[in-house]
């Protein structure tokens, strides 16, 4: 029993935005690159999109650093491979160095828009959503896995079981680090500063 609180614990703090890192318009963050998220998002998302899910992307792929590298190859501020730049950049031919802060900000942003796109039959958060768990294991892997939930599938939460665990952490802390109150179910958004 003390185990499972302890556990119950930690899933609260690091699923309630109680957890020590700040939001993604807080100090906390550099404010360095917003002007590469908010041109790129509204390119390839629209001039109404909130740019700040791009910038929470940013966060939780490098800290919003641009030297940094995966040991799995991947590079700079969105953390990505160089095999999909390339793809990316077959379609953009006019972005130029990976490990530049703004190309790899746009080629990050430009391919979420494409892998938003496959999710047509979602509402526009969920297919966000899906669309960042795309990034992180690919498409054929949660597309697999959306198959596999009972059911038709109308929300993140009703796929969330079925994808890697490593890949929910992923999506929630984006959502964390965007607005720890989305991530909250509803029981939790009234509740959290109840007293027992």
């Amino acid at each position: 029993m003390r185990l499972t609180c302890l556990v119950l614990t930690g899933w609260l703090f690091s699923h309630t935005g109680w957890a020590a890192e700040q939001r993604v318009d807080s100090d906390t963050w550099s404010r360095q690159y917003d002007h590469h998220f908010k041109k790129y998002t509204k390119r390839y998302f629209g001039p109404f999109y909130d740019w700040h899910w791009f910038k929470a992307q940013g966060i939780a792929e490098s800290h919003l650093k641009a030297t940094a590298e995966s040991h799995r190859g991947a590079v700079g501020l969105m953390q990505i491979l160089p095999s999909t730049y390339a793809e990316i950049k077959e379609k953009n031919p006019y972005f130029k160095d990976i490990q530049s802060p703004r190309w790899n900000i746009a080629a990050g942003i430009f391919y979420d828009r494409e892998l938003y796109r496959r999710w047509q039959d979602l509402p526009e958060q969920e297919r966000l959503y899906l669309a960042f768990a795309s990034y992180n294991a690919g498409y054929g892997r949660i597309r697999r896995d959306y198959k596999r939930a009972p059911g038709p599938v109308s929300s993140w939460q009703h796929i969330e079981p079925y994808i890697p665990l490593e890949t929910q952490n992923y999506v929630s802390r984006i959502r964390e680090l965007k607005d720890a109150e989305e991530r909250l179910p509803p029981r939790w958004q009234k509740q959290r500063f109840t007293a027992n």
